[in-house]
């Protein structure tokens, strides 16, 4: 059964400025069906700032066609080891809204076991170079709607040079998130999402765009000092 991963580790600079370039990931792996190699951001920071742009700190948001790839790969491979040293948790495919290239979506669905389960959403955007300062106009004070929800336990930017930008977000549970995308969370300005994406059906700011949801079904490892950012008890349950 297809899985999907996201990782987040910390790098040596000179690995990072090389994957700036290219994907650590060769594309033939056995088992990868396909990977996008970012640069983490902070969500909502200055667009001129150190918090902006982490070259050294690494997303990576991979298909797999089944776990036992993924274990392989952190396993046996150079890249993989170096993955395997910072922390990643492993999904089931829930949803999709619209359609990026690379990816597989699966036909079967998974479902979450009860309302107040966790969630995880992906975004990834191929971005139109002219609209980005719309975009960033626009984009930012979601951003920070996301980041300081109630309703989320973590979450981040990330980007790939020179167009891909991407979200990625781990809420309490899916009433939260998309009462958030709706605009009917309890917030400061909750509109901001809907909003944005009012502005993006006007004049869309991107080539490609999806958003995918997710089931998280196991994590590991550690990122900067913190761990089980999912409770453990709504872990390791794939069906």
């Amino acid at each position: 059964m297809t899985i999907f991963s996201y990782h987040l580790v910390k790098i040596p600079f000179a690995l990072a400025v090389k994957g700036v370039f290219t994907n650590p990931i060769d594309k033939k792996t056995k088992g990868l069906i396909h990977s996008e190699y970012m640069s983490a951001m902070t969500l909502g920071s200055p667009i001129i700032s150190t918090s902006r742009f982490l070259i050294n700190q690494v997303a990576i948001f991979a298909q797999w066609e089944n776990e036992e790839a993924l274990e392989n790969y952190l396993r046996n491979e150079k890249f993989g080891k170096i993955l395997n040293n910072g922390w990643h948790v492993r999904l089931l495919f829930m949803r999709e809204w619209g359609k990026i290239t690379g990816f597989k979506i699966p036909q079967i669905k998974a479902t979450l076991e009860n309302e107040s389960s966790a969630v995880v959403a992906v975004t990834v955007a191929r971005m139109k170079p002219l609209a980005i300062p719309r975009f960033l106009k626009w984009g930012r004070p979601v951003e920070k709607l996301v980041r300081d929800h109630q309703g989320t336990i973590f979450s981040l930017a990330s980007i790939k040079f020179p167009n891909t930008v991407s979200t990625f977000s781990i809420w309490k549970t899916e009433k939260e998130m998309t009462n958030m995308v709706h605009g009917h969370s309890n917030m400061p300005k909750p509109k901001r999402h809907s909003n944005a994406m009012k502005e993006r059906d006007r004049k869309d700011f991107h080539f490609e765009f999806t958003t995918l949801r997710f089931k998280p079904i196991s994590e590991f490892g550690m990122w900067k000092g913190q761990q089980n950012f999912i409770p453990t008890e709504q872990l390791n349950k794939p069906s």
